[in-house]
């Protein structure tokens, strides 16, 4: 059997901003304590591992707890997304030698935004095709539904709203390749290249899904259409790692910190 670890990095309003960790690992003797909550944890019901990622002092610390300690408790969460369950994982005074903890004690800043740069680059990657998906079913829905003698297509609104699709389609994945490709040479514009790309792909792509719902018609809104999958899947990955308007602001900061440097 295939073993299974999740990343508990995110926690419950008003301590929901992204980046903002306020969850605590402290240290005691050869031992570290872990007290909170994490949400929302993708898979924590099935996952063998929970890598916890909590402030000590004024610095990050990651711990991996296996899923089974004492005083880990895990309730499921709805999700708009049929296909990914997530969870609340909750740490009541959770003791581990301090062998657990993943490089050191409150110095995994740059682990912690390694780890956010790849999750970033695969949601990103993961809309996109959402979005790529979800605009070739709408194409060739139009093009074979018929409406008063002609295609869908065939309709000069409809045509205007494709220009429109096509186009923030094909920006989100040059916008999303880039992001990638920064990432995977360690550019030092991977951080800012990310927040841009997450803000537009979540933005417009979610406006991009919901014209191709309305173009659908009745049957876009219906479990008949697979199509739905694919809007829950993009509408969820847009919030997971920090909303649009998180990482424009998170890109201003960037902006403003390298101005400040220079």
């Amino acid at each position: 059997m295939p073993t299974v670890a999740t990343w508990a990095l995110a926690e419950a309003p008003p301590n929901d901003r992204l980046g903002l960790v306020t969850f605590e690992v402290r240290v005691d003797g050869d031992e570290v304590v872990l007290s909170g909550s994490k949400r929302p944890v993708e898979s924590a019901e099935r996952a063998d591992h929970l890598l916890v990622t909590g402030r000590t002092g004024a610095g990050l610390t990651q711990v991996l707890v296996p899923a089974g300690t004492a005083g880990v408790s895990i309730t499921p969460m709805h999700s708009i997304d049929m296909t990914r369950r997530f969870s609340v994982v909750t740490f009541d005074g959770v003791r581990l030698p301090l062998g657990a903890v993943l490089g050191q004690v409150g110095r995994a800043e740059a682990q912690v935004a390694r780890q956010l740069h790849h999750a970033l680059a695969i949601g990103n990657a993961e809309a996109v095709g959402a979005m790529q998906t979800g605009f070739d079913m709408t194409v060739e829905w139009s093009f074979n539904r018929y409406s008063f003698g002609r295609p869908l297509a065939s309709y000069q609104e409809l045509k205007h709203r494709f220009a429109d699709m096509k186009t923030w389609l094909e920006a989100s994945h040059a916008i999303s390749d880039a992001a990638t490709n920064a990432v995977a040479v360690g550019s030092p514009e991977a951080a800012e290249l990310l927040s841009a790309a997450s803000s537009y792909i979540g933005d417009f792509g979610g406006e991009l899904m919901q014209d191709c719902v309305q173009i659908h018609g009745g049957i876009g809104i219906t479990f008949d259409h697979d199509l739905h999958l694919y809007l829950r899947r993009h509408t969820v990955n847009r919030a997971l790692y920090g909303t649009p308007a998180e990482h424009r602001q998170r890109l201003a900061d960037l902006v403003e910190l390298g101005e400040a440097g220079a």
